[in-house]
């Protein structure tokens, strides 16, 4: 019993080679992990973002109303933005913080209006400071133009008559002097001291009269003219410190709304709009709503219809129903090589506050002989389109890559396809038969022989 048990043995080799097949199988399948993931990802991520193919139609309009009920052809149709002609950032002359802010977003104000005041301490005790500098200059040059007083003028008289006195003495003194050592009462020492005496006295004398002369003349005419510049100077570094505070208190530079408000109290501002450190290079944005523009980006093949001021009818997304008249104000001296454009901006001639920068517009072109239309009448034309493309009162347009979902009313079908009073305004490019499952805003791509 004891050698059959001693015989027992475990198989070591079998329990390691099991355990290798174990592991090599874990490396096999985190392999196949790190190849087929990625694939399955790119395969769903391709599927969810890859772009439909559809077939799309440019909407095209027969005709512009006229106010006298005729219509006009319409030579072009273009979608752009609507945007102020002016955009003002306005920014502030001296650098400071920010102590108080008096308009929000979407205020109107009117030109002159104070917007923004910055602090102005330091620049009041600049203001102190060079109106006394300049009233010390000032009272410097009223002395030298209106010369010495009468006072002054008898003192130095005075003065000399003492000094005429005291030469006299000395004169005197000096010839009793000269006849004591002549008769040699006196040594020749005393003599040149009494000279001595009256020589000083003499200059003395001399010099006391020069001083009288010059407070009788009057300072010298270069020394006016020099103080007169230097008051001048002073006035300068005056106006200069005063314009530097009035600086501080930002006003409206035209009468518009604010468009964007920048700035936050405590905030700094700098002269520079390329601060750094977070200090602002603008306060406020703002522009003048009456004067407006739409802005196009018109096809070089289509750029040839279009003339100076020609005249057009501009609608927007937002208020289909409302027409604006308008005109061509401006035309790029450049095209846009990578879009093939031209950019064209067109100015709403009868802007009403239903319009908003950057708000999606369209402009109907028309000739310019029909430029009187009545952009406002109510009369709306008649688009017809495939019935197929309806969906629910709904159809999609090809918008930059994408299906963009737009309500219409259609006001009838016929043979010739569905009728639509309202949505539509020709030169969108509508996508025919959508898919059932298409959403708006999803992926889609024309074909090649799509219109």
């Amino acid at each position: 019993m004891d050698a059959e048990i001693k015989s027992l043995r475990i198989d070591r080799s079998a329990k390691q080679t099991g355990q290798s097949s174990r592991k090599t199988g874990r490396w096999i399948f985190a392999a196949l992990c790190l190849v087929v993931l990625p694939v399955i990802a790119w395969f769903v991520y391709a599927r969810l973002n890859a772009a439909i193919e559809v077939e799309t139609v440019r909407v095209r309009t027969a005709s512009t109303n006229l106010s006298d009920g005729t219509t006009a052809a319409t030579i072009l149709n273009a979608t752009g933005y609507i945007v102020a002609a002016h955009k003002i950032e306005l920014a502030s002359k001296v650098s400071g913080r920010v102590a108080w802010i008096g308009v929000e977003k979407g205020d109107k104000v009117k030109k002159g209006q104070p917007l923004v005041r910055l602090e102005d301490e330091e620049f009041r005790a600049r203001v102190t400071e060079a109106v006394g500098q300049l009233n010390s200059l000032k009272a410097q040059l009223a002395a030298l133009e209106n010369g010495s007083r009468p006072e002054e003028t008898a003192r130095s008289q005075a003065e000399l008559e003492q000094v005429r006195a005291d030469l006299e003495n000395a004169r005197v003194s000096l010839s009793r002097t000269r006849t004591l050592v002549e008769q040699g009462v006196l040594s020749r020492q005393a003599f040149d001291d009494a000279q001595a005496r009256y020589d000083a006295q003499a200059a003395r004398f001399a010099s006391f009269e020069k001083s009288l002369a010059l407070i009788r003349t009057g300072p010298r005419r270069e020394d006016i003219d020099s103080m007169r510049a230097r008051v001048r100077q002073a006035e300068g570094s005056l106006a200069f410190a005063q314009s530097q505070l009035d600086n501080t208190v930002i006003n409206a530079p035209i009468s518009g709304v604010i468009l964007e408000r920048n700035v936050e109290r405590g905030e700094f501002v700098t002269t520079s709009f390329a601060s750094a450190g977070g200090a602002k290079g603008y306060v406020v944005s703002m522009a003048d709503l009456n004067d407006l523009q739409v802005e196009l980006d018109i096809n070089q093949n289509d750029f040839a219809k279009l003339g100076a001021r020609q005249p057009a009818v501009v609608t927007t997304d937002a208020y289909r129903d409302r027409k604006y008249q308008g005109e061509i104000q401006e035309v790029s001296p450049e095209a846009n090589r990578q879009k093939a454009t031209v950019q064209v901006k067109v100015k709403v001639l009868n802007p009403d506050e239903y319009l908003r920068p950057e708000m999606n517009a369209s402009a109907a072109f028309t000739p310019k002989e029909s430029a009187k239309a009545d952009a406002t009448s109510a009369t709306k034309p008649l688009i017809t389109i495939p019935t197929a493309a309806v969906r629910g009162g709904n159809v999609f347009i090809f918008v930059e890559g994408k299906a963009v979902r737009r309500q219409v009313q259609v006001a009838g079908t016929s043979q010739q396809g569905a009728t639509i009073s309202n949505g539509l305004i020709g030169g969108e490019d509508l996508i025919v038969n959508p898919p059932a499952d298409l959403k708006d805003g999803q992926k889609v791509r024309q074909k090649e022989n799509a219109k």
